[in-house]
């Protein structure tokens, strides 16, 4: 029988910690004498008292492992329930939106999306854009956290592969979670205050420099201006370019690179990935728009990098009017959008692990039917991949093209233009946050979707983030069967 009280007491020590947070933005509306203080009290008070309640009632008598089928309930539940009490801040307090809207902004923020319903963030109150931006990073966290710790274990999409002997996985250097919490805080908290630290001197403020930075290494995109990062074209854009990049590489070479280990980031072939594709898309982009009527290359260049950059690891950051660089730079986007960041990252999408082995199974099958008899393996680094890291990863692939084609029809029927609901639900899915077409572009928001296609955007981040798997396995019957 499946047992509750072990997910649940984990559930009430995270509320609880999340009532503590909103203390922060709390405080920086008290400073600034915001009456929108008490919006976030009242949430505090409200999240803290679930969540002590909770963790009280169903503590264990003694310290307790989690079983598979736990680990899958409990990070389903993470990404549904905890936006339920992040989002009180939007419901009782500014903007004071109603429950859909407030739902999904916290969903977008928690899950990295960085897809937004709100306009005029320019007067929302500090600790409104605060929140946001610790949704995001808090967020980017936790997927860290449940990419390294949970999904191995549960063997989705491939993760199964990070445990193997011949990887140098996180869980060989660090072997206890605990050691794997602090050291994945450790490096998150100092590539932030780093990507802080560039942007104030790019010429940012504080404020706006602490937030964006949050959002940057979070690959979340929430930002404090309609605009976006379009308020601080410039040098801002290339020290942007920089962390986004950062923010889609496995944290764990990051906590290596910190304990002296400089060569394990770049024999990542993930990372190697990342970076060929990034410049061969970059190049390509360039040349088009050089060719297509631009005129300054330092500006061309600057846009594309940071805006590609944003699409490729999902930040959902804009500088630049994407769409209007033509058709060939915005299937190109697509295409980057739909890959991803790496593995062990806060990217989201297919990620470059799993195109780095799709790509291999296509070369070892073609190499079989042209030489029938030779036995040919799958590898990804000189590593073989067997059929328990493949067929799980071949599902993925699979079920991700099956849902988003779903979903798009589905939003359509709502009202939605086909080129809108396309866009919407790749970058729902992808938890990229770059919006593309004609409902989009308006605002540059969601808020001129209905309800019920703000539902199916918002049920689009949450598949996206779980790995589709993670989610569904959950409403199998059998999962609930001894």
């Amino acid at each position: 029988m499946l047992r509750f009280a072990p997910i649940f007491h984990i559930l009430g020590i995270i509320l609880a910690v999340l009532s503590i947070t909103m203390l922060l933005p709390a405080g920086i509306d008290y400073w600034d004498g915001d009456d929108n203080v008490h919006g976030f009290l009242d949430a505090a008070l409200i999240t803290g008292f679930v969540g002590v309640l909770v963790s009280l009632a169903t503590r264990p008598a003694s310290p307790q492992g989690l079983s598979a089928r736990q680990a899958y309930l409990l990070t389903a539940l993470i990404w549904v329930l905890i936006p339920l009490f992040g989002a009180l801040p939007f419901l009782l307090g500014a903007p004071d939106i109603n429950f859909t809207d407030a739902y999904f902004e916290a969903v977008s923020g928690i899950t990295t999306t960085g897809s937004t319903i709100l306009t005029g963030l320019e007067n929302l109150p500090r600790g409104v854009l605060l929140w946001r931006g610790m949704l995001n990073w808090m967020g980017g966290l936790g997927i860290a956290f449940v990419a390294m710790i949970f999904l191995p274990v549960m063997r989705v999409g491939g993760m199964q592969f990070f445990r193997t002997e011949g990887f140098d996985t996180l869980g060989k250097i660090l072997p206890r979670a605990r050691d794997i919490s602090r050291a994945l805080l450790a490096a998150y908290a100092g590539l932030t205050l780093l990507c802080a630290l560039s942007y104030i001197g790019c010429g940012m403020p504080v404020f706006d420099a602490s937030i964006h930075a949050m959002a940057t290494l979070a690959t979340g995109g929430f930002g404090t201006h309609d605009s976006s990062f379009g308020a601080y074209s410039g040098t801002a854009e290339y020290a942007g370019t920089f962390f986004m990049l950062i923010g889609g590489m496995p944290f764990i070479r990051f906590v290596q690179l910190a304990r002296g280990q400089t060569m394990p980031l770049w024999r990542d072939p993930q990372v190697r990935a990342l970076l060929r594709w990034f410049v061969y898309a970059v190049v390509a982009i360039v040349l088009w728009r050089m060719t297509h009527g631009a005129t300054d290359f330092e500006q061309t260049l600057r846009e594309t990098l940071f805006n590609l950059a944003s699409i490729m690891t999902g930040t959902g950051f804009g500088s630049a009017n994407v769409g209007a660089w033509g058709a060939f730079p915005v299937t190109l986007a697509f295409c980057l959008g739909m890959i991803g960041g790496c593995t062990g990252s806060s990217s989201g999408a297919l990620s470059v692990f799993r195109c780095l082995a799709l790509i291999s199974a296509i070369r070892s099958a073609i190499q079989r039917l042209h030489s029938p008899h030779r036995m040919v393996q799958p590898r990804l680094d000189g590593k073989p991949l067997d059929e328990d890291v493949l067929n799980p990863m071949m599902m993925y692939f699979t079920g991700y093209i099956l849902i988003l084609g779903v979903l798009t029809v589905l939003i359509s029927m709502t009202g939605v233009d086909m080129q809108s609901a396309v866009f919407a639900i790749w970058t729902s899915m992808g938890n990229i946050g770059f919006g593309f077409g004609p409902m989009v572009a308006r605002t540059g928001t969601m808020v001129d979707f209905s309800d019920q296609a703000t539902w199916i955007m918002t049920l689009a981040m949450l598949l996206g983030r779980l790995g589709l798997l993670a989610i569904l396995v959950v409403f199998m019957p059998r999962f609930w069967r001894e």
